[in-house]
């Protein structure tokens, strides 16, 4: 059935003109060196994905509205900002949304408000305005499918097809004419963990792709981004190897996991019965004394559970996009008897290990997380390395950690200003902040990608 599909859709795109994108618009690379190209990531954490109200049992609402970008944190994001992650050495961004839980102004009709849409492209086009790849997706969004994957009743299965079809078609009808550093994801973390499950997920991902190619245009050839279940990389390979979506086009599709791992390391935050709190993760970081070293999930058993992605999918022509990465950063301060040195060095090697795998297998791409929180929390610890509101760094040591591996941009302090014509691109700031859109009209220094430049009239 999928296969009859499958043509059938792919002849009525051949006659729409789609599916021959031609090779200097960038869609012939293969997908595996998109993905490459698209290491190290970032996440823009905790922000178009928002849950700004909980109202109503019915997630079709419209009450999250523009303010949802700041209800888990509290900046809002600006060309600055997408500048500012540029400069640090990122080359794509992650742009986790919430959709239908929150923005949708015609519930019966699954519309998607107009508002919304257009702050979310406005984003988007910050970051491709600084040659960034973006991965835009539908993001846990309430729930309202990713946790209900294993529901087997036909009616909510096919109800959930037909939200996920209306969503997508908007969402890419809307980025149609976006060249190939725009990547489309479906889901987040889809609550898989059984065969079962994931047998109605992978239905869910053949909707997701049907109904993303079926707009035509550029998003015929579009790399898409399907979840294995649960993002959990053995549960993708014992469950979804071998069981990608049909597609109208070979080699466009990536597999989405997630690493979360060690649970002690990256985010327990008491000790329990059945183990400890790990503060120091790595080779040369364990300190003597402390019960709190790794006694597991350390860099063989990264490098284990990568060689498996790269088995069962990258050498099948599937890249991997690592959505989600990241371990809290905490104050051992209050401890006696622990290392903050050490705890430090743990957080740098953790990064730089996962970052340096995916270069030296190929076809991945790790995407930190990052939750623009810059408080340590105490022993809680913090997942964030921009503050976004100073446009600095927090997460010192799991940045340098990445840039051994990514070398950030060579800064050169007060460089020169660019000049486009008449027109400025990328964007130019005020150190006061405010954005200008033409040359400036005396010698002073202005932000541009997150440094300063000076102008000479």
């Amino acid at each position: 059935m999928h296969y009859v599909k499958g043509i059938l859709l792919a002849a009525l795109l051949l006659l729409a003109g789609g599916v021959g994108v031609k090779a200097e618009d960038g869609f012939d690379r293969p997908a595996p060196d998109v993905i490459n190209d698209m290491a190290p990531g970032w996440n823009l954490g905790n922000t178009l994905e928002a849950v700004a109200t909980w109202e109503g049992a019915d997630f079709l609402n419209n009450k999250g509205g523009l303010g949802a970008e700041t209800k888990w944190q509290s900046t809002k994001t600006t060309q600055a900002t997408i500048d500012y992650v540029k400069s640090l050495g990122f080359r794509s961004v992650r742009i986790p949304c919430a959709w239908a839980f929150g923005h949708i102004s015609n519930a019966s009709t699954y519309e998607i408000d107009a508002r919304w849409m257009a702050r979310v492209k406005e984003i988007v086009d910050y970051c491709i305005n600084d040659g960034l790849y973006v991965v835009l997706n539908d993001h846990w969004d309430g729930g309202w499918l990713e946790n209900h994957i294993s529901d087997t009743d036909a009616k909510t299965i096919q109800r959930n097809k037909e939200v996920l079809t209306a969503l997508w078609t908007q969402i890419a009808t809307t980025f149609r004419d976006y060249d190939e550093h725009l990547l489309l994801a479906g889901l987040n973390e889809p609550n898989a963990e059984d065969q079962a499950a994931t047998n109605n997920l992978i239905q869910y991902n053949q909707t997701f792709v049907d109904a993303v190619r079926a707009t035509g245009g550029n998003n015929t050839r579009r790399i898409l981004v399907v979840q294995g279940p649960s993002t959990n990389i053995y549960h993708t390979c014992n469950f979804m190897s071998g069981k990608m979506p049909v597609d109208v086009v070979p080699g466009r599709l990536a597999v989405e996991v997630h690493y979360y791992n060690p649970w002690q390391f990256w985010g327990m935050t008491k000790d329990e019965d059945w183990g400890k709190v790990f503060y120091y993760w790595g080779k040369g970081n364990h300190y003597s004394g402390s019960v709190h070293n790794a006694t597991s999930g350390e860099e063989a058993d990264m490098k284990s559970q990568l060689l498996l992605m790269k088995q069962h999918f990258v050498d099948k022509g599937y890249p991997v996009v690592i959505g989600e990465f990241g371990a809290n950063w905490r104050d051992l301060s209050s401890l006696k008897g622990e290392s903050q040195a050490r705890h430090n060095a743990s957080i740098k090697s953790h990064y730089r290990e996962l970052h340096r795998l995916c270069k030296e297998l190929g076809g991945m791409v790790p995407m930190t997380w990052d939750t623009n929180s810059p408080h340590q929390n105490g022993t809680d610890g913090s997942m964030t390395i921009i503050d976004r509101q100073a446009l600095s760094v927090f997460g010192t040591y799991a940045l340098e950690g990445i840039n051994e591996v990514y070398p950030r941009p060579a800064d050169t302090g007060i460089g020169p200003f660019p000049r486009c014509g008449d027109s400025l691109r990328p964007a130019v700031y005020m150190l006061t902040g405010m954005r200008i859109k033409t040359l400036p009209a005396i010698r002073s220094l202005y932000v541009v990608n997150g440094r300063k430049r000076v102008y000479r009239k």
